[in-house]
């Protein structure tokens, strides 16, 4: 069985993290993400939607840097 070692460092955002985990699972067409069995997902499937969640946080952090 798999372990998640993954630590949030502000426990404050894991809500609003697992708001944008199930809004782009449900714009790359995985509906009702939550509930599903992520076992029955192939490994691209779970890959994009922690991909896409990278590249939001990414898009979002460089936005704040450069003051848009």
């Amino acid at each position: 069985m798999a372990r998640n070692n993954n630590k949030i460092v502000v426990p404050e955002a894991r809500q609003a993290l697992e708001q944008m985990k199930l809004e782009i699972a449900n714009e790359l067409g995985l509906e009702n993400y939550n509930n599903i069995d992520k076992g029955n997902l192939t490994s691209r499937q779970n890959g994009y939607v922690g991909g896409y969640m990278v590249k939001r946080l990414i898009e979002h952090a460089e936005n704040q840097i450069s003051g848009k």
